[in-house]
């Protein structure tokens, strides 16, 4: 199905503007960063990356050695000259002219300047999930996504499993009725957690969370957000929907030290759809505990699993196996999501799923509305939120929205106690 996807946008003919060769600008250096600009310069076509940006320039200088060397130097495909190499807060404003499609990589709190300043100068873009860290953020983001359709920009979201094989092929069963009538989902995104970096000698405190950008709600809007946000979004993939409330638990219990800033290590959601169907949301990074990525569904007549390895399977009622994905080779969906991101640019074919990913990630955000306030949250509620999380000024001596007490320790948010809309 992903293939069935590609070849609906066919790799012929030149790019609209009158060259063939597309521009790429990467801003944000990271893992992510560096293997979206490779999976975009593997993709058919001329293009070429001309420019990067990052707040750090060791990150970018170890992106560029990577990409480079998967290239071998090639300079028809990774031509980046030092003057095209911009770092500070401000660099993506000097990366962005300069390309025809920009890759937007950096921690999820920028994403909304970012994507907003990307179709203000009229270029196509890959946006990492997710998108914005609270709702000011989002609501950024959907205007963005309309404006963009205006000027018939491309933008393809970083989802990747809506363009894995193994949920095409089973939610098109779903949707066919292959379990009948869907009553109830879990999802689960249980692993040991991330990095961690610790504190260096010398950094200001904005440096410090920056470097640490994981542990940080502005940056990176708990791990809620910044990965579960994968299996919430299938479940409303399935349901065609958003949760229109939310309300959960959640909490420290292992990783609550210095280096964990202010996120908590568990959250548990029930997310209610309009039907009445319910989510059991779950996720944890806690080490030495069961690993557990993947998504279930519960219908009238069978159940279905999937999970990002591949899997796609669905049973009856007992048990018996109706549809088995084994998707061991299947393309891979991130290079898939920009086969079909630079296709639609060179056919001039409408592709643009931004509001998704901003609605996606607003679900995520009203999740750890409702695990930090131990409140019922409602969609609307949420949506128009005026509590912003971000910096009222970003430069490296500039204050954080957080910052730690006499003993290093960041406030934690409380039930009961901490205020989200």
């Amino acid at each position: 199905m992903g293939g069935a996807l590609v070849s609906q946008l066919p790799l012929v003919g030149a790019y609209a503007a009158g060259s063939d060769t597309l521009k790429i600008a990467v801003v944000g250096c990271g893992g992510r960063g560096t293997g979206a600009a490779i999976q975009a310069l593997s993709t058919k076509g001329s293009v070429k990356l001309v420019a990067m940006a990052d707040a750090f320039r060791d990150r970018l200088d170890d992106s560029y050695n990577n990409i480079s060397q998967k290239f071998e130097g090639d300079k028809k495909r990774v031509d980046v000259p030092e003057k095209n190499k911009f770092t500070g807060f401000d660099g993506y404003k000097k990366a962005i002219p300069l390309a025809d499609v920009v890759i937007l990589t950096t921690p999820p709190g920028f994403r909304p300047l970012h994507f907003e300043e990307a179709v203000r100068q009229g270029k196509h873009v890959f946006l990492e999930k997710p998108v914005a860290t609270d709702a000011p953020g989002v609501r950024q983001v959907l205007a963005a996504a309309e404006e963009a359709k205006k000027k018939n920009l491309k933008v393809v979201m970083g989802l990747q499993r809506r363009y894995q094989n193994a949920y095409l092929e089973t939610i098109k069963r779903l949707n066919d009725g292959a379990i009948g009538d869907i009553v109830g989902a879990q999802a689960y995104w249980h692993n040991a957690g991330v990095w961690v970096r610790p504190r260096q000698a010398g950094q200001t405190e904005m440096e410090y969370q920056m470097r640490n950008w994981y542990y940080f709600n502005w940056l990176c809007g708990d791990h809620i957000n910044e990965q579960h946000i994968h299996n919430i979004d299938v479940v409303n993939w399935v349901k065609n929907g958003y949760p229109v409330s939310a309300q959960g638990m959640g909490g420290r219990q292992v990783r609550n030290g210095i280096d964990h800033g202010e996120i908590y290590d568990h959250h548990y959601v029930e997310f209610t759809y309009a039907d009445g169907t319910i989510l059991n949301s779950q996720c944890r990074h806690i080490p030495n505990t069961m690993n557990r990525v993947e998504e279930t569904f519960s219908g009238s007549k069978g159940r279905a699993t999937l999970s990002g390895d591949g899997k796609g399977i669905i049973t009856d009622l007992k048990g018996n196996v109706i549809y088995n994905h084994r998707g061991k080779d299947d393309p891979n969906p991130y290079q898939t999501e920009h086969d079909i991101l630079f296709a639609a640019i060179r056919d001039n074919k409408p592709y643009n799923n931004a509001e998704i990913a901003a609605k996606s990630t607003m679900s995520a955000i009203m999740g750890r509305m409702a695990t930090y306030s131990g409140q019922v949250i409602k969609w609307e509620d949420a949506l128009n939120s005026d509590m912003s999380l971000m910096p009222k000024t970003f430069a490296w001596d500039a204050e954080t929205p957080t910052k730690p007490d006499a003993d290093g320790r960041y406030p934690i948010p409380t039930p009961g106690v901490t205020k989200v809309i």
